[in-house]
């Protein structure tokens, strides 16, 4: 069959001159789209190498778009585009003064709070250097939890109380993003971790024996390590979470009350009693919830040309 088909004669060529429109005829007008079919648009949608927007013509009538290639192709563009939007709030050589109020997570015993502040300077965008102080004297309170025990179960546990802390820092600030917030608004946020160290002032609360036994305050050396995220609300002020861990030496209230006496005064009455030996690790772990200014409020951008 294939072969049979290659054989079959070319169909013949009419006459010349036959059904033929003479040769000063005017051409014949174009034929008239159908109702339902969109006009192709002006200005060659299809372009000069064919394809384009015509096509899309061709394949389905209803979605024919109806661009003027031409005066799209002509409109004013804005030449400044960038894939990567510039950061929100630069932190590069401004001070961040940070006011907030700490709360105790890891104690039932007694409770921490106190308020505090934080002054940060940003050597680069993303690492900064600074001081942060807390102030607890007056605020600290024993837990019900605390003195259910005691009273349920006859068993005192050494608790201690703070005074004030203050320690150098640094910190780093790993990423930062947005996310958008009531209908269009827009919210800018970034982590940071800090880490340093300085100084903590405690002393024991008198809980085993409190008719014979009295503390006074002591400095303390005093790690820290912490992070928290920052949410911007606008180029100068934000809302900062923070969880910073305060890790120092603490002296505890010795469980055991001294028997006897010495020349006449009962060895429970001695201060050299009163403590319990050697130092534990103490680790008061704290929320912090405060605000963010920082300075100057506002700054240029330097582009490169």
């Amino acid at each position: 069959m294939p072969a049979t088909a290659l054989a079959q004669p070319k169909p013949a060529k009419p006459p010349a001159g036959k059904n033929q429109p003479p040769k000063d005829a005017p051409p014949p007008p174009p034929a008239e789209p159908p109702p339902d079919q969109p006009v192709e648009p002006a200005g060659g949608a299809t372009g000069e190498e064919g394809g384009g927007l015509g096509d899309i013509c061709k394949i389905d009538p209803t979605a024919c778009p109806s661009i003027d290639l031409d005066k799209a192709a002509a409109r004013d563009m804005n030449p400044e585009m960038y894939a990567v939007q510039q950061i929100y709030a630069l932190r590069y050589h401004r001070v961040e003064i940070n006011p907030y109020f700490a709360l105790t997570m890891n104690d039932q015993f007694v409770s921490h709070p106190g308020p505090g502040l934080g002054i940060n300077f940003y050597i680069l965008n993303i690492l900064a250097v600074g001081v942060n102080g807390n102030f607890y004297q007056g605020l600290n309170s024993v837990s019900a939890f605390n003195l259910e025990t005691q009273r349920a179960a006859r068993v005192g546990e050494p608790i201690n109380e703070y005074q004030w802390s203050a320690a150098a820092n640094v910190t780093y600030v790993p990423a930062y993003g947005k996310f958008a917030g009531f209908g269009n608004f827009i919210f800018h946020y970034d982590f940071f971790v800090h880490a340093g160290g300085g100084v903590i002032s405690t002393r024991p609360i008198a809980n085993i024996d409190p008719d014979n036994r009295t503390f006074t305050f002591k400095p303390k050396p005093m790690g820290q390590i912490g992070g928290g995220l920052r949410i911007f609300f606008n180029r100068w002020l934000a809302a900062v979470l923070e969880v910073s861990d305060y890790i120092y030496g603490e002296q505890l209230e010795s469980t055991t009350i001294a028997t006897g006496s010495t020349n006449g005064v009962p060895n429970s009455q001695n201060p050299t009693t009163w403590l319990a030996p050697g130092v534990s690790i103490t680790n008061n772990v704290q929320a912090q919830v405060g605000l963010s200014f920082f300075l100057p409020f506002t700054w240029e951008y330097r582009l490169p040309k």
